[in-house]
Parts: structure tokens; C-alpha cells; sequence
């Protein structure tokens, strides 16, 4: 699974997604409109969970009290057999989520699960959990800013690779800022839940490793709305997975444009 998770990673860069060195002018930037986060919490639900909404609430607040801490949802799709298709559910968040418990070696993978900078899980409906491991996840290291111009995407990182690792993704999301579901069967069959930072599309922009560089990404290959938030995440990976993350920067598109 990790293997096949680090080539999807390099096909996907392949594909289309062009990394340029230095300074080249594309027009006028936008400013950064979300202060630089310091630490990451993804958190992996479904809409078929009926553990999940008192961790859903959790997220929005979070997202809600604290600037510093980027809270995502990854949505999942290996419970819609129970009779309700996650209508904001992909096949890569569910991957993801397998990777990263095959790298830590438990393979322990559930709903709600939220992991921290990429490294440690807890129960994403324990409060107290989730806050402790806050408090003991270290921030963020690698300098990282966003900007956007009419032509492209621009992520400008900077600072070294922790110890022992050799490289890092850069990736891009972009996030719905909120949406609300009537679910209809299964486990949450009549009730309406919200969701804040969804993550919809999770795409790597390139490799990094070490020093100052520049990723850069055509905007015309985004599907881009005027709710989204947009974000990059700068993540440790080789060939077990991804790992710890290690920078971030986010924007709210609609602020820019």
C-alpha cells in the first residue's frame, strides 16, 4: 500500500504538475490571507460512522478557536457499504489513512481518527486526547508561504529536512470550507451534520529536499471555487508512506480574488 501510495504521488507530478527553481515573475500575488499554521490535524470521518459527528463538532471547533493549528477532514469511503455513500468521501483520503497506519506498523485504522503532523493517532472524539497530543506534537519546522496569481500557484519553501530524511512532498489541497449533509440511510439515517475543511482535492506539486526552492503549479489545472481554501502541506515520505509533516501555509481563495 505505502509503495503504491509514494508512486500515485509520482505519477501524479508526471502527469502535469511542473516544479520551477528560483524567482520568475507571473504576475501579481495575492497576499497570505491565513497566518502560517504550526501544527496539522487531519481528521478521517464518514458520514456511515455514527462515532463520527461528536468529532466532526470537534474539528469545527477547532477551526473556530485557534489560527495555529490547521484542522483538515479527510473524508473516507470504506464504510458506505453500510447503506450510505459518503457524499464527500475519496479513495485517496482512505488510502492515506492506510499508509500512514502502515508506516507507524499498528495498521490501525478507524473512524473518527485524527492523526497529528502526520505522526501520532488518537480517537478524534476524545477531546482531551486530542488536545494532549497537541500539546505534545512539535510545530511545525519548515518555513512555507502561498501565494496565488492569475496564472498559477505558487509555494516557496525553505529551511532543512529533518534528520535521516532524505526527501519531501509538496503538496497542494483544496478546501471546501464548509458543507452541510442531510444523510439519508445508514448509521446517521435523518440527521444533518456539518462539515468544515473538507479536504477535496490532495495533489503533490513536487520533491523536495532542503534549502530554498520554489513549486510552482498552472492554475488552470484547479478546480478552484469561490468558497475554497487552499492549502500546502510540506510532508516527510519515502518508500513506506508518508510520514511527518513538516511545514504548512494556507489561504482562503475568496479573500483573494
Amino acid at each position: 500500500m505505502a509503495g503504491s501510495y509514494t508512486r500515485v504521488a509520482t505519477q501524479a507530478i508526471r502527469a502535469g504538475f511542473f516544479v520551477i527553481c528560483g524567482i520568475i515573475s507571473t504576475g501579481a500575488f495575492v497576499d497570505d490571507a491565513i497566518a502560517e499554521p504550526r501544527k496539522v490535524i487531519e481528521l478521517f470521518t464518514s458520514q456511515g460512522c455514527s462515532s463520527c459527528p461528536p468529532a466532526d463538532r470537534l474539528a469545527e471547533q477547532l477551526v473556530k478557536e485557534d489560527d495555529s493549528v490547521l484542522t483538515l477532514l479527510m473524508p473516507v469511503d470504506y464504510w458506505d457499504y453500510l447503506g450510505w455513500k459518503d457524499t464527500l468521501a475519496s479513495p485517496v483520503h482512505s488510502q492515506r489513512q492506510r499508509a500512514y497506519a502502515q508506516r507507524r506498523g499498528d495498521r490501525s485504522v478507524y473512524t473518527p481518527q485524527m492523526v497529528i503532523n502526520g505522526e501520532e493517532h488518537v480517537v478524534g472524539s476524545r477531546e482531551n486526547h486530542v488536545r494532549a497530543a497537541l500539546d505534545r506534537a512539535s510545530p511545525l519546522s519548515t518555513n512555507v508561504s502561498l501565494k496565488i496569481s492569475d496564472m498559477a500557484v505558487e509555494a516557496q519553501v525553505g529551511g532543512a529536512l529533518p534528520k535521516g530524511a532524505k526527501m519531501a512532498t509538496v503538496y497542494f489541497l483544496r478546501v471546501q470550507d464548509e458543507a452541510t449533509v442531510e444523510i439519508g440511510r445508514g448509521e446517521n439515517a435523518g440527521r444533518e451534520i456539518k462539515y468544515v475543511n473538507v479536504v477535496r482535492d490532495l495533489v503533490p506539486m513536487g520533491m523536495w529536499s532542503g534549502g530554498d526552492e520554489t513549486f510552482r503549479m498552472a492554475k488552470s489545472k484547479l478546480n478552484l471555487s469561490g468558497d475554497a481554501r487552499c492549502i500546502i502541506l510540506v510532508q516527510v515520505e519515502d518508500n513506506d508512506g508518508p510520514g511527518r509533516i513538516i511545514g504548512a501555509a494556507a489561504m482562503d481563495w475568496k479573500k483573494g480574488f
